[in-house]
Formats: C-alpha cells, structure tokens, sequence
C-alpha cells in the first residue's frame, strides 16, 4: 500500500510539474478569438453607424442648401426695384411647367438645352471651318464664298434662337380645379366634351395636370410639363416644343439650315475633287492630308440627308393640315380631316397667317402662395 501510494503522489507530483509547461487551453484561445472577434465586430458597427450619420447629415444639408435656393429664386426679384420698394412676383416665378425663363420671363426655353448647345456648336463649328479650311483656298471669289456663307450662318442661328425661346403656344392651366374635379369625379364620361369643326365632331380631352379641357390639336408634353396647342412634336434638337407659335420659325429653320449644309457640301466636294486632281492622289491620301475637309464633307452630306427627310415631311403635313402628332397617332385615318381647307388654303393659313399673342402672360403679378399663407396666419 505504501509503494502505491508512493506511486500515486510520484505521479500527482508529475502532473503537477508538468502542468505549468503545457500549452494553453483551446478553449481559452477560442474565447480570445471571439472577444478579439467581437470587438472587431463593434468597431465596424461604429464605423457603419458613423457612415450612416455623416450621410444622413449630407442628405439633410443638401436639402436644405436646394430648399434654400428654391426661396432665393422666389425671393430675389422681389428686391430688385430701386428704393427698397417690394416687387410683386410675376407668373414665371411661380410657373409649375419645367420651362426655364430669361430676361424676367420673355425669353421661354425649354428645360434641357443641351440639344440646343449642341445643335448650335455643330452650325457654327461647320462654319468655322469651312472658312478656315475650304473656302480661304479657293482660287478665285474666296471672300464672296465665305461672306455669304457667314449670311447664312446668321439666318440659320437667328431662326434656332427664334423657334427656342418664344411661346410655342402653352395653354393656361386652371387656377380654380376643383370645379372640374366634381364635374368628372361623379361620372367618367363627363371626361370628355364633344365639339363640332367643320361638320366633324371631335373629343376634348381632360387633361389631369393643367386640370383644363384640352383645345383641339393640342397635347400635354411630358417634357416640358405644358399643355401646347397645336401640338406637333418636342423637337430635342433645340430643346423645346413645336407648336402654334412658334412653328414656322421650325419651318425656316430646317429649310435654311438645309440650304447651310448644301452650300458647305457642294464647295467641300469640289475642294475635295480639285486637291485630289491637282496632286494626284487617292482619298486615303486626302484622309490623311486634309481630314477636315473630309470630315466636313462627311458630316455636311448626314445632315443634308437628315434635314432633307425632316422638310419633305413637313412639306407632306403643310398640305395636308396635319400635325406630326396627328400624323403619328393616325388621327384622321379612316375619317375627313376638319382642317384641311386644299393645299393653298393650308400653306396661307400656316405660313401667312399672323403670329397669334401668347395666352399665357408670364411677366404679369401673381400673389405668391406664401403671402397668402403669412396672412393666414396673421389673422
């Protein structure tokens, strides 16, 4: 008994030697991992959560930079009268369409003018160049060639400029809608209001924006957010639509801008053809020699093609008394068109006819919705 117990305390003392040089408890390492893990863990929560904020406090400034904004545009032309006098707040301050004004509201443009800034970027840079590197070596009559096609030029930009910042015809909204909302809440029908043109009966719509019956031939633009009467088509090109007022300035814009390209075509073709003659080169040649004269070639010759299309439509629709979007929504097919008066009467009464005043007064006073609000309150 005694060796045993000898035995066993040999072996108690052992272990106990042995205790202090084993390795540490797998389960100790795995709780230090997972505390290590867990702090981790909240220190990407509180990085998250600050993220979180700081955006959240961009949002809001930002926000409050817009909302600001939108005040100081309201407020702004309210103070500029001499004296410190209080200006009342014209209609285009307060319009809710997406047009953007100009000059205190007599400039109406469309509300994307990048169509229009590239449109007018490519007619005067075909020009420049065109006089730098066409017609300035020409042998005989240079300055005749290029003076007229600076008098071109001119006409075409004026007519572009014209067709983009006028009235094309925007149709008053209803100021008062809640007339026309009990008229049509009770009966679906009531939608629509029947009138008769020259013997054919035609549809007014309601349109649920402006809250108006809709004129014949007009439409509500999704763009621009208005309705237009005589609607045709909102042209990206200049960045506006194309309506009553406004289109035979189209018109003469696509019909100058034709003869424009023509002329910078048929000059760039015969420099073209005269260079080649003279030096007796090919084209690759001449691609790699004078790339401008090409490319202005080139680029003249799509738009010929592009106006040329667009003017023999429109040519189709004069005569016919149509709009584009009458055209496109087939309006009149199967049925007399209303307006069609023969081909002459048609091109006298859109061409000749005089340019009708704008229904909708922007530089006119309105009262802003806020100072019916102050007096609200005041009382």
């Amino acid at each position: 008994m005694a060796a045993v117990n000898l035995k066993m305390e040999g072996n108690e003392i052992d272990e106990e030697a042995m205790e202090p040089v084993s390795l540490s408890d797998p389960l100790e390492e795995c709780a230090d991992i997972s505390e290590i893990g867990g702090v981790e863990n909240k220190h990407d929560e509180v990085e998250t959560n600050a993220v979180r904020k700081f955006k959240r406090f961009s949002a809001n400034m930002w926000q409050t930079l817009l909302d600001k904004t939108r005040v100081l545009e309201y407020l702004w032309p309210q103070y500029c009268c001499g004296g410190g006098e209080m200006e009342r707040t014209r209609a285009y301050h307060v319009w809710p369409g997406n047009n953007v004004f100009f000059f205190r509201g007599r400039l109406i443009f469309g509300p994307d003018p990048r169509g229009l800034l590239l449109t007018a970027v490519s007619i005067g840079l075909s020009s420049w160049i065109f006089a730098v590197y066409v017609a300035d070596e020409l042998p005989n009559h240079s300055g005749l060639v290029i003076t007229l096609c600076v008098i071109l030029t001119i006409i075409v930009l004026v007519n572009l400029i014209l067709a983009s910042m006028i009235d094309p015809g925007i149709v008053p909204r209803n100021d008062h809608p809640f007339v026309l909302d009990e008229i049509g809440s009770s009966d679906r029908t009531r939608k629509k209001r029947l009138i008769n043109v020259n013997g054919v009966e035609l549809k007014l719509k309601y349109c649920r924006v402006c809250k108006i019956y809709r004129p014949p031939r007009s439409c509500h633009c999704a763009v621009c957010d208005n309705c237009v009467e005589n609607f045709d088509h909102h042209c990206p090109w200049i960045g506006q639509c194309i309506g009553l007022r406004n289109y035979r300035f189209y018109l003469t814009f696509l019909v100058t801008a034709l003869v424009f390209f023509a002329y910078i075509f048929a000059f760039s073709c015969w420099r073209v053809h005269q260079r080649m003659s003279q030096s007796g080169t090919g084209i690759f040649s001449m691609l790699r020699n004078r790339p401008e004269i090409l490319a202005l070639a080139s680029f003249s010759s799509a738009a010929i093609a592009f106006l040329g299309g667009l003017t023999c439509y429109h040519a189709y629709l004069i005569a016919t008394n149509q709009t584009a979007y009458e055209n496109f929504r087939q309006r009149y097919f199967g049925s007399r068109n209303p307006y069609d008066r023969g081909m002459l009467s048609n091109i006298m009464e859109i061409l000749l006819r005089p340019l009708p005043p704008s229904r909708v007064d922007f530089r006119a006073e309105v009262t802003p919705w806020w100072s019916g609000c102050s007096d609200g309150d005041g009382q």
